[in-house]
């Protein structure tokens, strides 16, 4: 019976601490955007000389990928400026197509928050304005990169805060960009040993692709929203195989490290990365059935450490994914500071992150 009591108590503080970026704050309940996107309806109403139109909510990304290959580029077109915001989240599209699909939905918003996203130069892969908003933005050139790498972020993230104003190298894009550039920098010794492998052209996405918890509550600290978000990022994955992308690395922080630890026996990652995790709703990193390699890190100023690690009645994300027990190859992280840290220039996890992405670290 104490013992009960105590795991009681452990589960309400976790309802208490659990959560993202954001640090202590009361936190708001979210409502789960899921499901295919705006404009299907449409979509499934017309045609393509005759053809029906793959249904978004049931053909595979490679059937996708089949049924727009045997189109000419009149067709296609034709796709895109009638229906933005199918094509601009149609996993399996070609990746140009879904970029100029994305421009044209964001300026139809006609909202200000989404102004920026258009702008030239942006390549945005995914954009709905649902809710809060959600959107994918790639960092280099991913129909040639040689290694791609997914940021998977945590709570208080949307399109708007997506690349908002804040620390530099934190939130989805700004830890992008810091990937990104790391990558393109010789590695410092000392980080994670690295191979004779040749690093290549590296692509990193920034997928604020689901609804993330806002603040610090309940959302945060059971697993609804990630319930809802591993499907969309297992469903992403598998529609950058379907144009013919590496096998992706995803680096999945904070909440996002839920998201992924729910979508990973779905997905082709090559490497999952678990930063600033409060747990991967698994045991240990066998429990995640994946294929791909494990690595886990955690600042020693990361208030995430005092999270408990408990999983009791939905409350709670399960085991320490940076505990010897769990079973993950361990990223070093002893000059990250704070719970937003990880990807600041001249760090260890940095280093480290970019040999990952690199396909170097071994």
């Amino acid at each position: 019976m104490r013992r009960f009591g105590r795991t009681l108590v452990t589960a309400a503080l976790a309802v208490a601490v659990v959560g993202g970026t954001a640090g202590w704050a009361s936190g708001e309940s979210q409502s789960a955007v899921t499901g295919p996107p705006p404009g299907t309806a449409a979509w499934r109403a017309d045609t393509a000389y005759g053809r029906a139109l793959p249904d978004p909510a049931t053909a595979t990304p490679h059937e996708v990928a089949r049924f727009l290959a045997g189109l000419d580029d009149a067709a296609r077109s034709a796709l895109v400026r009638n229906h933005p915001l199918v094509v601009g989240n149609l996993d399996g599209a070609p990746v140009p197509l879904r970029y100029e699909a994305n421009r044209l939905a964001v300026v139809a918003t006609g909202e200000a928050r989404y102004a920026s996203l258009s702008a030239p130069g942006r390549r945005i892969l995914a954009f709905d304005p649902r809710g809060r908003g959600q959107v994918a933005e790639v960092f280099g050139d991913l129909e040639h990169a040689a290694h791609v790498s997914v940021i998977v972020p945590g709570s208080d993230n949307d399109a708007t805060s997506h690349d908002a104003r804040r620390a530099p190298h934190t939130g989805p894009a700004g830890m992008a960009r810091a990937l990104r550039t790391a990558t393109e920098t010789p590695a410092a010794g000392g980080s994670v040993a690295t191979g004779s492998v040749a690093g290549g052209s590296v692509a990193v996405i920034a997928w604020t692709g689901y609804t993330t918890p806002v603040g610090v509550g309940l959302d945060a600290a059971d697993g609804r929203l990630a319930a809802a978000g591993a499907p969309r990022l297992a469903r992403f994955t598998a529609g950058l195989d379907a144009v013919g992308a590496p096998d992706p690395v995803l680096f999945c922080h904070s909440y996002g490290s839920v998201v992924c630890g729910l979508a990973a026996r779905h997905t082709d990652a090559a490497d999952i990365v678990a930063l600033g995790s409060p747990g991967m709703r698994a045991d240990t990193a066998d429990d995640l059935r994946t294929g791909a390699r494990v690595w886990a890190g955690r600042g020693p100023s990361d208030w995430i450490a005092d999270v408990p690690n408990v999983s009791f009645a939905g409350i709670g994300h399960g085991a320490d994914p940076t505990s010897a027990a769990f079973g993950a190859r361990r990223v070093p992280a002893a000059d990250v500071r704070g719970h937003a840290g990880y990807f600041t220039p001249g760090t260890q996890s940095l280093a480290a992150f970019a040999a990952i992405a690199k396909g170097e670290a071994r």
